[in-house]
């Protein structure tokens, strides 16, 4: 297929299964083929090597993967699937072996946690390896521990853009209102202005959602940092509302850090974005930015963590 595919992680435990899910219905929605990934067991790995070592001609050529074969069955038994599904076995670490195979992927999706993880973690090693470090854009699908799940059907809920004015890539936007105009749902973005300390802020106050139209006039009642931002906001999100029309777009400012807030809406979002690196990171930097690293520890539901083309490159 020409245009770049979906791929799921799988490791045969329930949260990949989850994301494979997931997985499924973005391939669908985008028109766009899937492709399910699972990194071989340190094992089988093991000995395949040594199989090929002892160049035993007796033994089969390819090694049976039984995940992959449960897969396969569940595929088969679900719901629509995608004009193209491959199934690939890889070789070596998962998040080298992953980032590999998403070189070119529209997007990796990966449970949570996987097999080995701690039952009190929210976030497993490999998901934050991979999330930190691939070249493409990364859902990670929050499992139940994490409390409330979105509505039953993959494309309910709005999409949630954590976005910084001045600094977030136009990567993470474009994804963002691509995702939005695919489920042709609401693209909320919300973005954090500075505000001094003062004993009478109300830091659990509800912030404001703010339709674009409504920002024509001056509001006497609003703090003139939220309108400053909101003016930011609207002037950085216009040539993407002219190229994605049909995506309603709803701008909220909130005082503080931004990470709380994106962490709350995701508990009804269907999907909440946020770009992986602060722009004056260096590039190679296997650290992410703290809102994506906030967002990523303790959203109830789906995040994608969307690098910056420079990044990939």
């Amino acid at each position: 297929m020409t245009h770049p595919m979906v791929i799921a992680a799988v490791d045969g435990s329930e949260h990949s299964l989850k994301a494979l899910e997931w997985a499924r219905a973005a391939a669908v929605r985008h028109g766009t083929g899937l492709v399910v990934a699972h990194v071989l067991p340190d094992s089988v790995q093991l000995y395949a090597a040594r199989r090929s070592s002892l160049h035993d001609a007796t033994e089969p050529e390819d090694l049976a993967d039984p995940v992959s074969e449960r897969i396969r069955a569940l595929l088969a038994a679900g719901g629509p699937l995608p004009s193209e599904v491959r199934y690939e076995s890889l070789e070596g670490s998962v998040p080298e072996a992953l980032r590999s195979i998403g070189a070119h992927a529209r997007m990796l999706v990966m449970g949570s946690r996987g097999r080995g993880g701690f039952a009190a973690l929210l976030l497993g090693s490999n998901s934050r390896a991979v999330a930190t470090s691939a070249p493409c854009p990364v859902v990670v699908v929050a499992h139940e521990a994490r409390g409330v799940e979105v509505a039953a059907q993959p494309s309910a809920g709005r999409v949630v853009l954590g976005l910084h004015a001045s600094e977030t890539p136009d990567d993470v936007l474009r994804f963002a209102f691509t995702e939005a105009a695919a489920r042709a749902t609401t693209l909320q973005v919300v973005s954090a202005y500075s505000v001094p300390p003062s004993p009478t802020t109300l830091i659990d106050s509800p912030f404001a959602v703010i339709p674009p139209e409504a920002l024509v006039g001056e509001d006497e009642n609003a703090v003139p940092a939220e309108r400053e931002m909101l003016r930011s906001q609207s002037e950085r999100l216009a040539p993407f509302r002219a190229e994605y029309p049909s995506v309603p777009v709803e701008q909220a400012a909130v005082p503080g850090d931004a990470a709380g807030r994106l962490v709350a809406t995701s508990n009804s979002a269907a999907l909440v974005v946020v770009g992986r690196h602060h722009p004056r990171r260096h590039v190679g930097s296997l650290m992410i930015g703290s809102v994506a690293n906030a967002v990523l520890q303790h959203a109830h539901g789906p995040v994608a963590i969307v690098p910056s083309l420079s990044e990939s490159d």
